[in-house]
């Protein structure tokens, strides 16, 4: 047995693998073979900028795959600290993806993932979203991928320029489609399954995937989704996303003539003061709905069954805007009046005390944090469930695991189940905020196994999570992880969502 793991450790050590652009060598370790830095797109940059992603090109004899590719021009968020963030070469040349396998023959379920960080930050290199676990445990091929960022990719000069620059504000939807198609063309040869492919994201990443659902591009590219903390209420209108687009202008100080060849330095500056401006749960640069494949915000494309037949399984944690508050220490100060005041702003001051009943934390911000946690999580994971429900076998979670970091102030916040999900939790300078010891093992082997078993079949129930039903408009079953072992209760906080049904739809996601 021993020397039959040290062949084929040594066997993926020295393979090259047949690409449809070329050969590629990469490295092995711990029984999994890993190649970084592979191109699935023409870099774009030059003529390239803001033009949907194009065919990557193909390059004669083998191509290093040992080390991870450019991340996309960002300027560093500090959440990524918390989950083992890795600084990284930025460039617009960044269209690069990552790939572990346990071996290149064979057909393993593929699962293929979208990191986060609001549109403007993240990449697959990040230290989280290693894969060598999840390709190790479930005998499955891993994929992590980069897409354009910010100003980058989800500008919508077009109609801010009357066409002058052609961007529609979806090139970093179309990098991840390239990316999609690029697994589909060539993961087979490394020993996946270009039949069973399964995506998943978190944060803007399930959002993301929320608008590839509605995409008609993307149809056929994967079969199976999983959504961490994200829905379908995505898609900016164009009225408004083109008045980002001139206030960038205005900001860059260049017309759209001179725009497309301004340094990145320059566009990221122009991007961090737009940034510095939003309003509290804003996300400015974010895609277009109206234009090129997008034709109207994600949830109502979905509703028509747009995903007809993609089973999907979403969810989020217990806490999720903790994370965005916790650097804000003065919001715990807050009184009623000023709860009040920024409940009116987000959901309109017609219905902010109504909402507001509903609430019964034991302080204002408490109470604030569980409000924007259901507008710009709960509330849109339920509706996409909802959504899809008719079309394809649905499956819910809440995560409820309580960071240990700062004496519990985070809670269960916004990208803690990241470690748990890829194994990661317990990495060098991540652990302080996922946690560790017996209790997280547990959780990690639970998430993990339900999360490859979806990937595998469609269905997430498995030995570590017992029976799970199907998310449904009555019972609305919801598995709960990090409360003890997981378990399943009916509709929880129905008082809550509820409540929200009363709210105008525009008013609900980030």
């Amino acid at each position: 047995m021993l020397g039959g793991m040290t062949g084929m450790l040594q066997q993926a050590a020295d393979a090259v693998v047949e690409t449809a652009q070329g050969r590629v060598r990469g490295l092995a370790k711990e029984g999994v073979a890993r190649f970084h830095g592979l191109p699935f797109a023409a870099a774009p940059t030059g003529a390239r900028r803001w033009r949907p992603a194009e065919p990557p090109q193909s390059w004669a004899g083998v191509r290093d795959a040992t080390r991870f590719g450019a991340i996309a021009p960002q300027v560093r968020g500090a959440a990524e600290a918390l989950i083992g963030g890795t600084p990284g070469e930025q460039s617009e040349d960044c269209l690069y993806l990552n790939v572990w396998t346990p071996g290149t023959s064979g057909k393993r379920p593929v699962m293929v993932w979208i990191h986060g960080g609001a549109f403007v930050n993240g990449a697959g290199s990040l230290g989280a979203y290693n894969g060598r676990r999840l390709a190790a445990r479930g005998d499955v091929v891993a994929v992590t991928i980069n897409y354009r960022l910010g100003a980058f990719g989800f500008l919508n000069l077009g109609d801010a320029t009357d066409e002058a620059v052609a961007a529609g504000g979806t090139e970093g939807l179309s990098d991840q489609i390239a990316a999609l198609r690029w697994v589909k063309e060539n993961i087979a040869s490394f020993g996946g399954d270009p039949d069973n492919v399964t995506v998943f994201g978190e944060s803007a990443g399930a959002l993301s995937i929320g608008a590839l659902l509605a995409m008609p591009s993307a149809r056929g590219l994967f079969h199976k989704a999983i959504l961490q903390s994200g829905g379908a209420h995505i898609g900016r209108k164009r009225d408004s996303s083109a008045k980002i687009a001139r206030l960038f202008l205005k900001k860059l100080g260049l017309d759209a003539v001179r725009a497309p060849t301004a340094p990145q330095e320059a566009l990221l500056r122009a991007q961090g003061e737009i940034l510095k401006g939003r309003s509290e749960g804003g996300l400015p640069f974010s895609p277009t709905a109206g234009r090129e494949d997008l034709s109207a915000r994600a949830i109502e494309v979905v509703r028509q069954a747009s995903a007809r037949g993609i089973p999907l399984l979403a969810g989020t944690t217990r806490e999720e805007w903790k994370l965005f508050t916790a650097a804000r220490p003065r919001l715990r100060l807050m009184d009623a009046a000023k709860l009040r005041d920024y409940a009116a702003r987000q959901v309109g001051d017609e219905h902010a005390d109504a909402l507001l009943s509903v609430y019964d934390q034991r302080t204002s911000f408490e109470r604030w944090n569980a409000l924007m946690t259901d507008r710009a999580f709960a509330v849109p994971a339920a509706r996409l469930l909802e959504a899809q429900a008719p079309y394809a076998p649905v499956f819910a979670y809440r995560f409820d695991w309580r960071s240990p970091l700062l004496k519990g102030l985070l809670g269960s916040c916004h990208a803690l189940e990241l470690g748990f999900v890829f194994g990661t939790y317990n990495v060098k300078m991540a652990g302080a905020f996922f946690g560790s010891g017996p209790e997280a093992d547990a959780l990690s082997n639970a998430m993990m196994a339900a999360w490859i078993h979806f990937a595998r079949s469609g269905d997430p129930a498995c030995s570590a999570t017992g029976p799970w039903p199907r998310y449904d408009a009555d019972k609305r079953a919801t598995m709960i992880f990090g409360d003890g072992a997981p378990h399943v209760v009916s509709a929880p906080d129905d008082h809550r969502r509820t409540a929200w049904d009363r709210i105008p739809e525009e008013r609900i996601g980030l």
